[in-house]
């Protein structure tokens, strides 16, 4: 299956230049094709993964990707998706992020048949006078009034600074034409009026017959109309750091059977039979979640490796069956990363007081009723008398209480010592 069609199939495909001379190029060669991103943070998130997803699978297909970090452009801010300017970064910040997110490019597209760059290379040679005199003259302010990425910010304003993004992307897109035969930019939706700003620049200097394409991905929404990509903890990150294995695992595992299928088929590499076999397990054996599983298993797998999915399964199933007593120390940091937490001392005391101190609890009365009643499970066993005590040196190498209020209400008690 040519890859146009693939993507098709998967539901990736918002806008192309031009669908069938795409079609045609990637069935008579393999081309090489770029995404970007600017350095703005130092790990990207699942939302910033759809589009690199898109450039995974041209890999497979054989073909070249090539991807920028933005140390130019994310200089100066892309206004897309924005309704306010964007904050500039210091040069130590920017240095930082780039050195960050090279690093997870590698992870995710490892090292042969791959390129990145910088456009700071490139962007940062180009004096005043020649950005004004070799870009600046081919550009029409009209037209670059009507691209969406700018006519949605004049309402509010828009600096000449982040007005000239257009531009200085539409330089990335000739620079790689030339210098790596790149044919092909690959972007999110609201990324349409930069690309097509960068293949206008291509036609009016390299001539109109030359063969270059756009191709942008659908804004991904929940079968609910929400967002895609956030939850009640905020962003869920590809940085282990900021959201653990185990979570980033959780995530997937969590989606509801209306979505499971399209993110199959976005998020993973499971060819048709497979994903036509797991829609139909949707369909008809709901209540065994296989679908999410592997999801889970395959979205976490290519982000954090065979090992840390394995983990995370695993962690998995001893918090199913309660059993968080078997957990290790790096488990509970990992498992319990974005629970609500608290600071406690490391000194013993009766249970039904340390509930209170810790505000688990909002009286003596309601904690000695949860208690008697089972509600109250402390590093993953029940206590029911309200004489007990509460050492904080007995689990977790002394470091970590976990309490489950109820069914779910878990809290993280840190021991300062």
């Amino acid at each position: 299956m040519n890859i146009v069609d693939e993507l098709e199939w998967r539901g990736a495909v918002n806008q192309v230049t031009d669908e069938e001379g795409l079609r045609k190029l990637t069935s008579e060669k393999q081309i090489s094709l770029y995404c970007g991103t600017d350095p703005t943070g130092d790990s990207l998130h699942i939302g910033h993964l759809i589009p690199f997803m898109m450039l995974k699978r041209f890999q497979l297909a054989g073909h070249h990707p090539v991807i920028i970090i933005g140390g130019g452009t994310g200089a100066i801010g892309d206004p897309s998706g924005r309704k306010t300017e964007r904050t500039l970064q210091t040069e130590s910040q920017l240095e930082h992020n780039k050195q960050a997110l090279t690093e997870q490019m590698k992870k995710l597209f490892g090292t042969e048949n791959f390129t990145i760059v910088d456009n700071y290379t490139w962007l940062s040679k180009i004096s005043m006078i020649e950005f004004l005199r070799d870009y600046g003259k081919l550009f029409n302010v009209n037209t670059m009034l009507n691209k969406e990425v700018v006519a949605s910010r004049l309402d509010n304003g828009i600096s000449f600074t982040e007005f000239t993004y257009q531009i200085l992307q539409a330089v990335d897109f000739l620079q790689l034409y030339q210098n790596n035969d790149v044919q092909l930019q690959i972007g999110g939706s609201d990324q349409w009026g930069n690309i097509t700003s960068g293949i206008d620049l291509i036609h009016k200097i390299e001539g109109p017959e030359t063969k270059v394409f756009g191709l942008t991905i659908p804004l991904m929404l929940k079968a609910d109309g929400t967002k895609f990509g956030k939850t009640a903890g905020g962003a869920v990150w590809l940085d282990p750091k900021k959201t653990s294995p185990y979570e980033f695992y959780q995530f997937w595992l969590n989606q509801d059977d209306r979505d499971v299928v399209k993110y199959l088929k976005y998020f993973t590499f499971l060819d048709q039979d497979q994903i036509n076999d797991l829609a139909e397990k949707v369909k008809n054996e709901p209540w065994k979640r296989e679908a999410q599983r592997t999801l889970a298993h395959e979205v976490t797998k290519f982000v954090h490796g065979e090992a840390a999915t394995k983990h995370a399964e695993e962690i998995s199933q001893l918090l199913f069956k309660g059993n968080i007593q078997d957990l290790t120390t790096e488990d509970v940091e990992q498992a319990f990363q974005s629970t609500p937490s608290i600071d406690v001392s490391a000194d013993a005391a009766n249970i039904v007081d340390w509930l209170v101190d810790t505000k688990i609890e909002p009286s003596k009365r309601q904690a000695r009723e949860d208690v008697k009643n089972g509600a109250i499970t402390v590093n993953g066993e029940k206590v029911t008398d309200v004489d007990a005590d509460i050492n904080p040196a007995d689990h977790f190498d002394g470091k970590y209480v976990v309490v489950r209020r109820g069914k779910k209400h878990y809290t993280l008690a840190k021991v300062i010592k």
